[in-house]
């Protein structure tokens, strides 16, 4: 064998012990020296206005329902009630702390891949909550807000800094209708993928379970809630950021 070929071959053993070493040492157990993982993907959901977080009628509950059958390893995925905010920041708290110490250290904050994802109040809510991690040195991945309507307290147009992607889905109609638009923080580190508008009196769609009190006054918001286009529209922007990036692959330099 030529002395180009013995190099080329000593070079190839290296990349693939380099590549490989991680994944042995891994599998070693008590052995492994890495650091703990936390759950790989949090996603969170809020119901909206009074609805429960187990409605089976209800657009966050149906889509944490299909995304639960297939969640990734290590994965976690709850529905809350808009009112408990604070018990989702806290889940979300428990889910990082890997090594269970009650303190979360910067290595577990920048393994955080939250998405969050909500309906009318539990849009807005989804914006609160990002911002509470933003204080908290958290980053999320994703926030989508579907017909946002925001208490008379809250502010659910501008997206904090630490979301790095941000999606609005709404419709103008009716007493109760979403904001039309949503805006960054800070260009620079958030993406606005868009404002999406619905428009249920030129398309209105069925809705089962809704109440006769929603269907005389809210009526484009209640289908806002149930829409099938607009959920599996929701339901893809989600398992994108779940998706794993593309493995970079080793590249052997020329001799």
């Amino acid at each position: 064998m030529s002395r180009l070929a013995c190099c080329r071959c000593l070079v190839a053993a290296l990349v693939v012990s380099s590549a490989t070493a991680p994944l042995l040492n891994a599998a070693d157990g008590a052995n492994a020296s890495g650091p703990p993982t936390s759950a790989s993907y949090i996603l969170v959901g809020f119901a909206g206005g009074f609805v429960r977080h187990d409605n089976p009628h209800h657009g966050p509950v149906k889509l944490a329902q299909r995304i639960g059958q297939d969640l990734p390893k290590g994965g976690s995925i709850q529905v809350f009630e808009n009112r408990h905010r604070k018990a989702a920041y806290k889940s979300i708290l428990r889910l990082l702390d890997s090594n269970h110490d009650g303190v979360l250290s910067d290595q577990e904050k920048s393994q955080a891949r939250i998405i969050l994802f909500g309906h009318s109040w539990g849009a807005s809510a989804v914006v609160l909550l990002s911002r509470e991690l933003d204080r908290a040195g958290i980053p999320v991945l994703l926030t989508v807000q579907v017909d946002s309507v925001a208490k008379p307290w809250q502010h659910d147009q501008i997206i904090p800094d630490n979301v790095a992607a941000a999606v609005n889905f709404y419709q103008p109609h009716g007493l109760l209708h979403g904001r039309s638009q949503i805006t960054a923080a800070d260009d620079s580190k958030t993406q606005i993928l868009g404002n999406y508008r619905f428009d249920y009196q030129k398309e209105p769609v069925q809705c089962t379970g809704a109440s006769w009190l929603q269907r005389v006054f809210t009526p484009s918001h209640m289908q806002s809630e149930c829409d099938p286009r607009l959920w599996s529209q929701v339901e893809d922007l989600v398992r994108k950021r779940m998706e794993p990036p593309p493995a970079a692959a080793a590249v052997i330099p020329s001799l």
